[in-house]
């Protein structure tokens, strides 16, 4: 009877020490997504509540979903795709897809894969071959992508 004790007393302690290590590899959650118009740029903000994610960007014409591969339909002739590692959107209230009528070129703004620590939003734009910048602002940590408007 004590080893059947014992063996359910090191399986939990296994089994909690597992829960945390699993949460910590989300990494920084999504807390926010905001947009807005500036003068010669659209600007697309990414908050997070907690360490700078890695960051990693690329262009699209199409876009699908991460996991299941399916395609996704989102306004704008051509993507910059933000893939975000160490963040996650598991617990984000706001919208995953939106369109953005308010700024000059930006048309949408959407969310393409949150897996495993892995987060990427696509921002569709149009004309294709718009220039871009992304920077980094601390406390909070925010993503900042800005797209050519001029």
């Amino acid at each position: 009877m004590k080893r059947i004790a014992a063996a359910a007393l090191v399986a939990v302690g296994m089994a909690m020490s597992v829960v945390p290590a699993a949460s910590a590899a989300e990494g920084t959650e999504l807390t926010a997504v905001r947009t807005g118009l500036h003068a010669g740029f659209d600007r697309v903000v990414f908050d997070f509540n907690g360490p700078r994610p890695s960051v990693t960007e690329y262009r699209a014409t199409s876009l699908e979903h991460c996991a299941s591969g399916k395609p996704i339909t989102a306004k704008g002739d051509e993507f910059l795709v933000v893939s975000m590692r160490s963040a996650n959107a598991h617990n984000y209230p706001g919208p995953r897809a939106f369109d953005t009528p308010g700024l000059a070129k930006v048309k949408s703004v959407t969310n393409t894969c949150d897996f495993e620590g892995h987060l990427d939003f696509a921002i569709g734009y149009a004309p294709k071959g718009l220039s871009y910048k992304i920077t980094f602002l601390d406390n909070p940590t925010r993503v900042v992508v800005d797209i050519n408007n001029s």
